[in-house]
Order: C-alpha cells, then structure tokens, then sequence
C-alpha cells in the first residue's frame, strides 16, 4: 500500500507508527554484522589460562583483582591489565556481588475475573483515628467486586487473624456460597496472609490470591470503597471510643449498599446488582428516557437512547486484550 498511497496514510490505515514501520524496516536495510576481528594486543587463549589459574591460586582466591595486580608487581611479574582480569572473570561467571543481598522474589500480577455476584470478593483493613494520638480502631470490609456490594464488615481494636477468620466464614455461610465457586483477593497485610485464613479458605474451597508488595492498583476496588468510606460529610475525624465508630459503620454501609448510586455501576446501587434486580431498574430507566424523547426529541442529539446493560465481566488488572474489549460504549463504566 505504502508506494501507492504513501507511507503516512498506510501506516494511518493499518493503525501503525510510522516509527514502527521504520524500525522493522531498518533490520532488512542493514548489512549483515562483519565478526569482529581480534586485536593484536589481545591475550593469546594460552595467556588467558595462565592468568585465571593465577588468580585461582590459594594466595590469590580471597582477595580482588586489583590486590592481586599490586601484589604481581610487586613481584616483578607484569601478565595484564587490571581490566583484563575483571574480564576473564566475568567471562566465567566469577565476578559477583559477595555481600549476602536481599534478592527479591517476582511476584506476578493478578489477573482476575468477575462476570457475576459472589464470584470474586476483595478485602482489606483500614484505620478510624481513636480518641487520642496513635489510637486507632480497625475496619475490615469484605467487598464483592462484580457489585461493589458489601458482603461483610467488622470493626475492632486490633488486627487479628482470628477477626478475620470470623468474617470471612459469616459472610460465607449468609451469602450462601458453594466450593469451588469463589475467588477472594487482599494485599499482604499480617491478617490476609496468615494462616488461620489461608487453613479456613482451603477448607471452605475458596481460593485465594494476594496482591504484589507495595501496589496498591491490585486492589483497587476496595481502595476506592474506602475512599468513598472517608469522604462522607458525616464521616468522624476521631471517634471518642469503639461504640460511636460503630454507630457510623451501621450507618454508612446500609447506606452504602442500599441507596449510594455507584458511579462504577451506572448509577446503580450494589444492591441491586447483587440481588439481580438492575435489569428491571435499567429498563424502567429505558423507559422514562424514551417518553422523555418522544417528547423532546430535539433534546436528544444522538438520537433515541440506548438502553444500557450490565457489564459481562468485571477485571483486576485485565490482559491487554480484555482491557480494549471492557471500553465497549453499551456497557456500563467498570472503574472503581
């Protein structure tokens, strides 16, 4: 296409860069790599035994390169460069960091899916001030993602892996779940990683998965629940003790599933969702909107509306692919 429409408008057509298309040109334009050839000065291949079975000496094997080349001449004994030792050594896979570093493990990302209720929950703890400097009381907030609908909370003085084994098997049992049928996500707080958890969900047929150390992007959705937690008009500064916290948890998440329209749910509320009652809300909607264009079609410039849909699949961190697909215009927004 390129000679006969030009290179801009074909690249423009295939949705291509131009700087892609150059650079997988530029290989097929270059001449084939010449080998290299060997310097005059170099080592001979019997020079360079002689210079790595010195440094593996046992005068030698504990100390650096550079020790050993002050000590050679020292002797009088002048075999190479200092940068030549540090080459051959590498060269064999003997120049290493000696201290006992910290070697981190790769953690993958999750990738995970959600296309109904109860499919996948995500949980996590955050901290109310208490009444006083460095007093805190502890929120854990079970959330299913697919409706953003709170299966279960809990409100201590304390982390503990006990608490979170308890409201982990409640909101089990009320939600009525089945073996194999539940996937429940949280990062890699003390709680979520203990065993007592790990024992109840293997037990229970939940299987678990965790987010990478310091992102909080794998678990965004209870993040964003807990952001919409602490930017209520009424939510506390400090709480004077367990019970008033309390007494605004029991406000907010009746609230929070019941009536709050959530924006990442077309204006939905989780309950609705959860229950399975948003189809009849959206087509009621519908319904209003099309009497509404009947009226004023003029008000309406994209035409009639469109009636909206639940989305097929809710992700955390979905594959490249999943991500282009989830912007489809007829489905409902699936941001946190």
């Amino acid at each position: 296409m390129a000679p006969v429409i030009g290179t801009t408008a074909a690249c423009r057509a295939m949705g291509l860069g131009r700087a892609t298309f150059y650079r997988q040109q530029r290989p097929l334009l270059r001449k084939p790599a010449q080998p290299r050839p060997k310097p005059p000065r170099a080592l001979t291949a019997a020079e360079q035994a002689d210079v790595l079975q010195l440094l593996h000496e046992a005068r030698f094997v504990d100390q650096s390169p550079a020790e050993v080349y002050a000590k050679l001449l020292d002797e009088g004994t002048y075999l190479c460069s200092l940068r030549t030792m540090y080459r051959l050594l590498a060269e064999h896979g003997e120049v290493r960091e000696r201290r006992n570093l910290l070697r981190h493990p790769h953690y993958a990302k999750p990738e995970l899916l959600a296309r109904q209720p109860n499919e996948l929950w995500s949980w996590d703890i955050t901290k109310l001030l208490g009444p006083q400097k460095w007093t805190y009381f502890y929120l854990y907030v079970l959330l299913d993602v697919y409706s953003r609908y709170v299966v279960g909370w809990l409100l201590a003085e304390r982390e503990s892996a006990t608490l979170a084994e308890r409201l982990l098997e409640d909101a089990y049992s009320k939600q009525g779940v089945q073996p194999g049928q539940l996937t429940v996500h949280a990062d890699h707080g003390a709680p979520m990683v203990s065993k007592p958890v790990a024992q109840l969900l293997a037990d229970l047929g939940v299987t678990k998965t965790h987010s990478r150390p310091h992102v909080s992007n794998d678990n965004p959705y209870s993040e964003a629940q807990f952001k919409t937690l602490k930017y209520q008009p009424t939510f506390p500064k400090r709480s004077g003790c367990l019970e008033d916290a309390l007494a605004f948890c029991r406000r907010f998440f009746p609230w929070y599933n019941d009536d709050h329209y959530h924006t990442g749910l077309g204006l939905l509320t989780p309950a609705s969702v959860h229950h399975g009652t948003a189809d009849e809300v959206l087509r009621l909607r519908h319904q209003v909107l099309l009497a509404a264009y009947d009226k004023h079609p003029e008000r309406f410039l994209d035409g009639p509306p469109e009636r909206l849909s639940l989305p097929a699949a809710v992700w955390i961190n979905p594959p490249a692919k999943e991500a282009v697909e989830s912007n489809c215009p007829d489905d409902l927004s699936q941001t946190p």
